[in-house]
């Protein structure tokens, strides 16, 4: 009898925080991103769809939907909502896109591309964060988001050409490899500066064999991560 006591009892807690996490993540989407400037419908339904508290560890879930980065390891974060909503939006996400993150980390923000396009390929130098993510990613359902453990500087090129590239760690310089396996009339969106201090969101488009960039405002992000050489 005890036993089943505690069973339910759990079960109830269970149900409990799941509607808790629900909760939190409509409230996220009307005060953190409508409220702002995300006004997409299809990045709006992949921010309330993605259980943003699967891809945090378990000391940071009651923080999932704060808005704010958090710590996921390695000395890595996940970004706050409202960025990794306004990167996703700025690329204009179809659902035949083919698209290239660079920066896996915790998995979310590849998720909620996944929740947009067809195909997603994302690239991560850590190997447990890119083994973690892609054990998270799978059990989240999203199946058509490939995960690789490498130096994300390459890019992927045997699944070039992309129609947009997220990068989601802050370069020193935007990396050629990533425009050349970007698209004609691509879009990529990367943080650019020095390690540690205020970079630039940078908005990248390619129309042919010409490349614009535009400047949209600053960021902080971890820097990107390369293989010794």
């Amino acid at each position: 009898m005890k036993i089943r006591i505690l069973f339910c009892l759990l079960i109830c807690l269970v149900f409990l925080f799941g509607e808790d996490y629900e909760k939190a993540r409509g409230e996220m989407v009307r005060h953190q991103l409508e409220s702002r400037d995300i006004k997409t419908k299809s990045v709006l339904n992949a921010m309330k769809n993605v259980p943003r508290h699967q891809f945090v560890p378990e000391n940071q879930k009651r923080n999932a939907y704060d808005d704010r980065p958090l710590p996921i390891g390695f000395g890595q974060t996940i970004s706050q909502p409202y960025i990794v909503a306004y990167m996703t939006q700025i690329i204009d996400p179809k659902p035949e896109y083919r698209v290239l993150e660079i920066g896996t980390g915790s998995g979310y923000q590849a998720a909620v591309l996944g929740e947009i396009v067809d195909s997603v390929f994302t690239v991560e130098i850590i190997q447990a964060l890119a083994e973690r993510a892609r054990t998270d990613l799978k059990e989240n359902g999203y199946d058509h988001v490939i995960v690789r453990h490498a130096d994300g500087y390459h890019g992927w090129k045997s699944k070039a050409p992309f129609d947009a590239i997220v990068v989601t760690a802050a370069a020193e310089h935007i990396p050629p490899p990533l425009i050349e396996q970007l698209k004609p009339d691509g879009k990529m969106i990367i943080p650019v500066g020095s390690p540690f201090m205020i970079q630039n969101l940078m908005l990248v488009e390619k129309k042919g064999e010409s490349v614009r960039t535009t400047s949209l405002f600053p960021v902080r992000f971890v820097p990107l991560t390369r293989e010794p050489r």
